[in-house]
Order: C-alpha cells, then sequence, then structure tokens
C-alpha cells in the first residue's frame, strides 16, 4: 500500500468515484434497497451521494451505519487502487443531518463560552466531522483545535 502526501487529482478522485460506486451498487443489490448514486468531487475528495424515492434507504441513514459503510467502501477502494481513500459516503442527506446536528453541538458549546466558560469541549468524532465543526466555529467567529489520539480525538472550541 502507498500512501501519499500529494493531494490526488481529479481523474484519481473520479476514479475512486466510480470503483465505489461499484461496490456500493453491488451491495444495494444484496440489500434489495433502491438507489440512485450520485459521483462528485469537492475539497480534494470523492462523493457518493445515494438517493431514493421510496423508504427503503431510510434504515441506512444512522449516522453509526453510514459511517461503517464508508469505511467498508474505502477499503474497497484502497483495495482496488493500492491508495487510502477519504472517501466521503452520504445516504438520503444524511450529512446533511449531521451537519446541522453538529451546528448544534457548537451552538451549545458557544453558549458555554458565553456563560464563562474558557474552553468548551466537544465530544470525540471522525476527522471529517471534526473538518466541519472547525468550519462552523471559523464561520461562527470562534475558534478550534483538535486533541487527542484516533478514537478520543475531539475538538475544543475557545474565543477568538
Amino acid at each position: 500500500m502507498t500512501v501519499h502526501n500529494d493531494e490526488p487529482t481529479v481523474s484519481q478522485l473520479e476514479r475512486e468515484g466510480d470503483i465505489a460506486a461499484d461496490y456500493i451498487e453491488g451491495l444495494l443489490d444484496i440489500a434489495d434497497v433502491d438507489g440512485d448514486l450520485e459521483l462528485d468531487v469537492r475539497q480534494g475528495r470523492a462523493y457518493v451521494s445515494i438517493e431514493s424515492d421510496d423508504e427503503s434507504l431510510k434504515p441506512l441513514t444512522d449516522p453509526d451505519v453510514v459511517q461503517a459503510l464508508q469505511e467498508l467502501t474505502r477499503i474497497a477502494v484502497q483495495r482496488e487502487t493500492g491508495e487510502f481513500s477519504r472517501l466521503i459516503l452520504d445516504i438520503g442527506g444524511s450529512r446533511d443531518v449531521r451537519r446541522t446536528q453538529l451546528a448544534q453541538l457548537v451552538d451549545q458549546a458557544i453558549a458555554r463560552l458565553d456563560e464563562g466558560a474558557s474552553q468548551a469541549s466537544l465530544p470525540a468524532m471522525s476527522s471529517y466531522e471534526r473538518k466541519v465543526v472547525h468550519d462552523i466555529v471559523a464561520e461562527r467567529g470562534y475558534v478550534s483545535e483538535s486533541y487527542g489520539d484516533r478514537n478520543d480525538r475531539h475538538t475544543v472550541v475557545r474565543k477568538a
């Protein structure tokens, strides 16, 4: 396995998306779940979105399920390409729902700061979720840093 610090090219990310889509289509077929896949490249990552007009995707939109399926898909892409994948999977709008939840966590942390706390810690979360949190914190005019290792890595919010 090769790990590069260089940003992948758009064509490499599109290939990741194609490999991921094939893998996910296979999983959806096995589970007898209908879904339309959309591929995109944003911010140096391949994004794969699954949408459906019926309720068959609903059980798959739980954040833990999305995270697990994303990890399996990343492994499938890595197995095919030999490269680490930072692919993002969205199922039925789950990423937008999670962003709203993270914004609420940030707002609660800011409220603690406004009440006099010198800093406010958020729970441990994935690197993608921490990036979203950092973006939300910056939008609100505060600063944040990540601390901890691996599964205990979390974000701390402070006044600017």
